[in-house]
C-alpha cells in the first residue's frame, strides 16, 4: 500500500512548477505539498503566496513534511538542504549530481544511520531510468563496462557541428537560446557534468565510490575544423563520451573524453539532446538505453518516478558496493589517442616529426595511458589543444585520411 506523501519542495522553476501540475492533477500519487522555499519572492507565482518561503528552515524543521524535493541550482545550499532532511528522518529526492557524486560516502552514512531514503535518477541522464536499473536489474551481474553519452548539451553542440554544418560557437549559442546549455556551458562542453555522473553511476554498477577530482575530464570546447574534415573525408564522428571500463586485473578505468567513432558504432545516431547509455556484462553482453537528456521534462519525469518510488518506502540496497570485492580506479592502461591543434603546440608536448601536417594545423596518434592524460592536461589546454579517444573501428579510416597529408607533406 502506498503512503502518504506530505512534501517540501525547494525550486519552483521550471522543472518545478511542471512537477507540481503533474502531481496535483494525478489520482495516483497521495502527495500533498505543505511548503515550497524559493529565492526570488517579487516573482508572479500561479499559487497561494501563503505555500511559499524564502527560508529553508520551514521546510526542515516542519515535523509533518516526510519528504524533501531539491531542485536548485546552487550546490552548496542543495548540500545544506540535503543532509540537513536526511538527518532529520525525511526522505530526499534530488537532481543535483555535482551534489551527490562529491559527497558520496557521506549521503550513504546519513542514509544508513538515519533509516531514510535518497533518491537521486533526475541526476544522471534525464528520462533514462538507469540507476534502477543498475540496482535491480544487474544487481548481481558482472558487468564489464559502461560508456554512452551523459550530456545532452554538449551532444546537441556536436550533432549541429557534424550534421548541419554549423561553427562550434554558433551551435553552442542555439543551445544556450534553447535552454539546453547554460551561460558558463564548462560543467556541460568541459565534460564536468558528465563526470559527476559516471562518478555516480560507479557505485551503483561497480559498487566503488569514486572522487571526482581523481577522474579524467576533457571537454569539446577545443574542437576544430580539423575534426569537420575527418567527418567530411572519412565519416568519422566526435561524441563525448564517459566511460568505465573493468580492467583484466580486476580493477576499474573510468575517464570522460571525447571519442572518434565510426558508422557501425552505436552512439553514431544518438543526436541532439538525446543521452545513450551502453551497459555491457559478461552474460547479459551489450544493452542500449536512450533517451532525452536535456531540458525540463525528461528531468521532471525522472523526479516522478523518484517520488513514485518514495510512496512504497523504495531504497537503493546498493548491493555491489556494501558486498564488493576490493576494487581501486587504475590510471595505468594505455587507449589510443588523437591530439590536434597547432603543429607548433603539438610539439613542445610530443616532440618534432611526432605532428602530421594538415590543413589548418597538425595531428598527433598515440598510445598513452590516462594517467598520462592527467599528468599533461594543464599543458593540453593551455596549448588549445585537443584530445580525443579513438575507437577500435575508427583508427583504420583514421590512418587513412592521414595518409593523403603525409604523402603532400613527404614532397614539400
Amino acid at each position: 500500500m502506498s503512503k502518504q506523501l506530505n512534501i517540501g519542495l525547494f525550486g519552483f522553476g521550471c522543472v518545478g512548477q511542471g512537477l507540481y501540475e503533474v502531481l496535483s492533477n494525478s489520482v495516483k500519487f497521495k502527495a500533498d505539498f505543505q511548503k515550497i522555499c524559493i529565492k526570488h519572492p517579487e516573482k508572479k507565482r500561479i499559487l497561494d503566496q501563503q505555500l511559499f518561503t524564502t527560508n529553508k528552515w520551514d521546510i526542515l524543521n516542519d515535523p509533518t513534511i516526510n519528504t524533501v524535493i531539491e531542485l536548485i541550482d546552487d550546490p552548496q545550499d542543495a548540500y545544506i538542504i540535503v543532509t540537513e532532511a536526511l538527518k532529520r528522518n525525511k526522505n530526499v529526492v534530488t537532481a543535483n549530481k555535482k551534489l551527490v557524486a562529491e559527497h558520496l560516502e557521506e549521503l550513504l552514512e546519513l542514509q544508513r544511520k538515519h533509516h531514510v531514503s535518497l533518491i537521486h535518477e533526475a541526476a544522471v541522464c534525464g528520462g533514462i531510468p538507469i540507476i534502477r536499473t543498475l540496482e535491480e536489474y544487474y544487481d548481481n551481474e558482472r558487468l564489464t563496462s559502461i560508456t554512452g553519452i551523459f550530456n545532452g548539451s554538449s551532444n546537441y553542440i556536436l550533432t549541429k557541428v557534424f550534421k548541419e554544418n554549423q561553427s562550434y560557437q554558433g551551435a553552442l549559442e542555439q543551445a544556450q537560446k534553447l535552454g539546453f546549455a547554460e551561460t558558463d556551458p564548462t560543467l556541460d562542453v568541459g565534460g564536468f557534468d558528465p563526470k559527476y555522473k559516471l562518478v555516480i553511476l560507479a557505485l551503483h554498477a561497480f559498487g566503488i565510490i569514486l572522487k571526482p577530482k581523481d577522474v579524467l575530464n576533457c571537454g569539446i570546447q577545443n574542437i576544430s575544423s580539423i575534426e569537420k574534415n575527418v567527418y567530411d573525408d572519412s565519416s568519422l564522428q566526435i561524441k563525448l563520451t564517459p566511460s568505465i571500463q573493468r580492467l583484466p586485473n580486476g580493477h576499474i578505468q573510468a575517464f570522460v573524453l571525447p571519442q572518434l567513432i565510426g558508422t557501425t558504432h552505436p552512439l553514431y545516431n544518438i543526436n541532439n539532446e538525446y543521452n545513450a547509455v551502453i551497459v555491457e556484462g559478461i552474460f547479459s553482453n551489450e544493452q542500449l538505453f536512450i533517451g532525452k537528456g536535456a531540458g525540463a521534462h525528461p528531468t521532471g519525469s525522472a523526479v516522478l518516478s523518484d517520488i513514485s518510488a518514495l510512496c512504497y518506502d523504495y531504497k537503493y540496497e546498493y548491493k555491489k558496493y556494501y558486498h564488493h570485492q576490493n576494487i581501486s580506479l587504475d590510471n595505468s592502461a594505455k587507449i589510443k589517442l588523437y591530439f590536434s591543434g597547432e603543429k607548433q603546440n603539438l610539439e613542445k608536448i610530443f616532440g618534432e616529426d611526432r605532428a602530421i601536417e594538415v590543413e589548418n594545423g597538425g595531428v598527433v596518434l598515440a598510445e598513452e595511458s590516462i594517467q598520462w592524460v592527467i599528468d599533461h592536461q594543464k599543458q593540453i589546454e593551455a596549448l588549445s589543444l585537443f584530445v580525443a579517444q579513438i575507437h577500435n573501428e575508427a583508427l583504420v579510416p583514421l590512418q587513412k585520411w592521414l595518409k593523403k597529408y603525409e604523402l603532400v607533406y613527404a614532397l614539400t
